[in-house]
């Protein structure tokens, strides 16, 4: 009897124990919809255990006491926690998040957060751990991780950036025209080209867009777009320190600390600093040159009152004060002028010699010092605010570019030109709205608002001055009164300009899910542009003379010049682009696109014919741009990318820079090439082959031409020939790596 009594006590027990654990099941998939197979999954401080199936399913038994929490983990994947505040028969659905470089990718240039792999455009995404570990400290490093991308710089003013070859005409900056290329920083519009010459800062994730994105940003962008995020303020207290060294003297060091300042504000500063000695040896002056000396500091305020509000205020300044950018001789032309006019003939009639001709000797001597101030800073503060289903932003920025060089212009150690300090101050307001969300189940987007304006003049003046060799290099004539000592030497010209831009802008694009596989995204976008300008050299030094014939070579080198303009244009763009997803792993797009690059203006000087200044050439037509691309996004295994895109754009009056032999109109000028195209191919993989080893490949063909362009200039090697115009249909675009 006491034996039943305890069996039946026994089997009770169990029969309990049993009823109490009940059994929780559960999917585990990654964040493509793929089930992650062998994924651990454990209750918290217990021994209960279960490991997923092929399928991404298990089945795991419950505690007797609630809530409890799941840990769940596989290789690759960042660790989840799930709490279980109350039992249900539904199964458990669990997503993981890939740790690896490959697919964590996530980016926010939709103005939604998205992996890089959903979005039907082509991007190429940088993390700033990435960026750091190669090296990659500002844009010109950039480059080398992203094919597409084209940085030209002969110093920060003089700075062009290219996607794909097109942004900016090749070749000397002109200010009277806007970028292609939109570069933004924790989403404020950087307007000035000087601003892809910085140092990174603490950054958090670098998106590089190509094509036309003027549906998804503020500023109109017909190339693509820079989209730099910095690492932001944590409640939760970190600091981090690092210092890179390397030959030349390179150092380098950076840091960052955050921490909350109350509940409800928290903090971040950041700085980064990067000295380097001078790559090229001055032997006029026995000094290296070319030099780096950068440091930069950013700080910023992140205050949430609630959870659905959170404003950051940030503020940075950036100094730039090297002895750069000179350049050596990397060899001599011949042109069709007379011989006396040659290069060779000129310095020998000076007696002079280069130091050498070989660049990769990297010797110069010239004679007036290099200098390449360059300041910016700002202030912005960003709001956003979730309302309903989406996320109202608003970005308030005003910014500020201030420069003050000096360069030897003739790049020799002849006393040709002794003075050129084009000093500027810059200074732009800009105010972004914008609301991101979902509309319905099936309909999600972007609609926006933009203004900007900008006011560019120079600080006090720029000045350019001959010194007494410019008349060797300006003797058009064999007369004896190109020799007239002192007519040149001192004499100069300087400018007092002025550029106030205003831009306003209305945008929108939407994302509307036809079917779960079938996306149509249309976009539009309005733009207005106002451009005025003021422009006035007067002359300056040389010889004190009433002779006619002595004032009319003066003038073949200099002459006073004046001019304003006032130009405004308006226009409509869009896009449509249609996202078609045959399975989980392959992500197919078609986009059609048109796009406007603003009006601009010439602000370098304009240049003349029979001593009349050519004022048609003060106002530069907009480009029209006509996108196509069609691409494939594919994840052929887990831990592979496999993308491709080919891409073809059409420009009508494309805006290039072109060159004149005329020595006062600075920096060349700007004109309308009637059209260009540029189309290619570009593939891009991944393959994390293990854990901590990761395999990369870009591969870019571009091919850039002129459609039309009959009365392009000749090229400076065929000056001095009796034509003064070439046709140049069908010749290659500069400026672009195939």
């Amino acid at each position: 009897m006491k034996q039943k009594l305890l069996l039946f006590i026994l089997v009770t027990v169990i029969f309990q124990s049993l009823n109490a654990q009940q059994v929780i099941t559960g999917v585990i998939k990654d964040g493509k919809g793929v089930p992650v197979d062998g994924a651990s999954v454990q209750i918290k401080n217990t021994k209960l255990f279960a490991v997923a199936d092929a399928g991404g399913k298990f089945k795991i038994n419950t505690p007797s006491v609630i809530p409890f929490t799941l840990e769940i983990s596989s290789v690759g994947f960042s660790s989840a926690e799930v709490i279980i505040s109350e039992l249900a028969d539904s199964v458990l659905n669990i997503v993981l998040i890939e740790n690896n470089q490959l697919t964590e990718l996530v980016i926010s240039s939709r103005r939604r957060i998205e992996t890089a792999q959903q979005v039907p455009i082509p991007i190429s995404v940088v993390g700033g751990k990435q960026a750091e570990d190669a090296g990659a400290f500002n844009v010109n490093r950039l480059k080398e991780l992203v094919p597409t991308v084209q940085l030209y710089s002969s110093n920060p003013r003089n700075t062009t950036l290219n996607i794909r070859g097109l942004g900016s005409t090749f070749g000397l900056t002109n200010d009277g025209i806007d970028p292609g290329v939109g570069f933004y920083v924790d989403g404020v519009y950087y307007a000035r080209p000087a601003a892809t010459t910085l140092d990174f800062i603490d950054i958090e994730q670098i998106e590089v867009l190509r094509g036309p994105q003027g549906t998804l940003f503020g500023k109109n962008t017909t190339a693509g777009a820079f989209n730099i995020t910095t690492r932001g303020p944590k409640f939760k207290p970190g600091a981090q320190f690092e210092v890179s060294y390397g030959n030349y003297g390179f150092v380098q060091a950076k840091a960052s600390v955050t921490g909350g300042l109350s509940k409800k504000l928290a903090g971040r500063l950041s700085f980064s600093g990067t000295q380097r000695n001078g790559v090229l040896y001055n032997v006029a002056t026995q000094k290296p040159v070319n030099d780096l000396n950068n440091i930069g500091v950013r700080g910023q305020l992140l205050y949430k009152p609630t959870d659905k509000v959170k404003i950051t205020f940030i503020g940075d300044v950036t100094d730039q004060q090297p002895d750069g950018y000179a350049q050596v001789v990397a060899g001599v032309v011949r042109t069709q002028r007379a011989g006396y006019r040659q290069f060779d003939s000129i310095i020998k009639d000076l007696n002079y010699q280069l130091p050498s001709r070989n660049p990769f000797d990297r010797i110069i001597d010239h004679n007036t010092p290099w200098r390449s101030g360059n300041q910016l800073g700002g202030l912005s503060v960003n709001a956003d605010i979730k309302i309903g289903n989406g996320t109202l932003t608003s970005t308030t920025a005003w910014r500020y570019w201030n420069w003050d060089p000096s360069n030897d212009r003739d790049f020799t150690g002849l006393p040709v030109l002794t003075l050129s300090q084009a000093t500027s101050k810059h200074a732009q307001w800009s105010q972004e709205i914008r609301y991101a969300g979902d509309f319905s189940p099936s309909l999600s987007g972007v609609i926006g608002g933009f203004l900007i304006d900008q006011d560019l003049k120079t600080a006090p003046v720029h000045i350019e001055e001959s010194g007494s060799a410019q008349w060797r290099f300006s003797q058009s004539s064999t007369s004896n009164l190109w020799k007239t000592l002192g007519l040149f030497d001192g004499y100069g010209i300087r400018t007092t300009s002025r550029l106030q831009t205003f831009g306003a802008a209305v945008f929108g694009q939407l994302d509307w899910a036809i079917t779960e596989k079938l996306h149509v995204l249309p976009g539009i976008r309005y733009n207005y542009d106002k451009k005025e300008v003021l422009f006035d050299r007067k002359t300056y030094g040389g010889l004190e003379t009433n002779d006619p014939a002595l004032i009319a070579l003066k003038r073949q080198v200099y002459t006073d010049q004046f001019f304003t303009a006032n130009v405004d244009e308006s226009n409509f763009s869009g896009q449509l682009t249609v996202s078609y997803k045959p399975r989980f792993n392959v992500n197919t797009f078609a986009t059609y696109s048109v796009s406007y690059k603003p009006v601009g203006v010439n602000l370098g000087g304009l240049p003349t014919a029979n001593g009349q200044i050519l004022l048609d050439l003060a106002r530069i037509k907009p480009e029209f741009v006509t996108h196509y691309e069609v691409g494939a996004k594919t994840n052929p295994t887990r831990n592979s990318i496999l993308n491709i895109v080919l891409h073809n754009t059409q420009i009508k009056d494309y805006q290039t820079q072109v060159q004149t032999a005329e020595v006062g109109v600075n920096r060349g000028y700007l004109a309308n090439a009637d059209k260009v195209r540029v189309w290619g191919i570009e593939l891009d993989g991944s393959i994390q082959v293990k854990k901590f080893l990761s395999l990369y490949g870009n591969l870019a063909y571009t091919e850039g031409e002129y459609l039309s362009f009959p009365n392009a200039p000749v090229p400076l090697e065929e000056t001095g020939a009796s034509q003064s115009f070439k046709n140049v249909n069908g010749g290659v675009l500069p400026g672009i790596s195939k």
